[in-house]
């Protein structure tokens, strides 16, 4: 969000009301007519600037997305952007609260997930199978899940539906939160075997007791 000013024309509305004024009712023929004018008219154009200084508008300055420079992982990051965006727009127009919530939390997890593979490339190929097989068809029920919500008739067939969607959307957040969790596993067995290396090494020092290390 930046800040712009944008100026009120009031003053040079008052900047030309003087001249019109001044040359309806006084002479202007000599050379401190236009000096005297020139002042009145910076004055008139002072004055309002201070009573109309104008209004601060603040505008909305979209992020530029984040890559790595990789073509690959930045097509699949900006295949991302516009599945949550898609999310959102049908989250918007979900009448459901309990459903939008659903819905809300789902997108959630996914930009979590595309915001960790930003930082971890090396996740790249289980995002991709989680984006090629899950994410467009979690797309696809949520705009179905929107279209028919706002069909004026409501059968059995788009009940049911609505309803199916609605239990499916339960279990697509589990998995999906299941599936984030996993693209921390590598990381923590490499922590783990790091603590482990600490330890010994510490322990080969000296500087650790044996009794704390398992």
């Amino acid at each position: 969000m930046i800040e712009k000013k944008q100026k009120s024309i009031a003053p040079v509305y008052g900047f030309a009301a003087a001249w019109v004024l001044y040359c309806v009712f006084f002479p202007l023929y000599k050379t401190w007519h236009f000096i005297v004018l020139a002042c009145i008219s910076t004055v008139a154009y002072i004055v309002l600037s201070a009573i109309f200084p104008g209004k601060t508008k603040y505008i909305e300055v979209p992020e530029e997305p984040l890559r790595t420079g990789n073509e690959e992982i930045d097509l699949l990051l900006a295949e991302g952007e516009r599945a949550v965006s898609e999310l959102r727009r049908s989250s918007g127009t979900i009448q459901d609260n309990a459903v939008r919530q659903k819905v809300d939390e789902i997108i959630i997890v996914i930009d979590k997930i595309f915001k960790n593979l930003l930082e971890d490339p090396g996740d790249y190929k289980q995002v991709k199978r989680f984006a090629d097989y899950f994410l467009s068809a979690t797309v696809k029920l949520l705009h179905t899940y929107d279209r028919f919500g706002q069909s004026n008739e409501r059968g059995e067939n788009i009940t049911g539906t609505m309803e199916r969607i609605d239990t499916a959307l339960d279990t697509i957040l589990a998995s999906y939160r299941k599936f984030f969790d996993s693209l921390f596993a590598h990381q923590a067995l490499d922590i783990e075997t790091d603590i482990r290396v600490l330890e010994n090494m510490l322990k080969r020092e000296g500087l650790m007791n044996s009794e704390f290390v398992k």
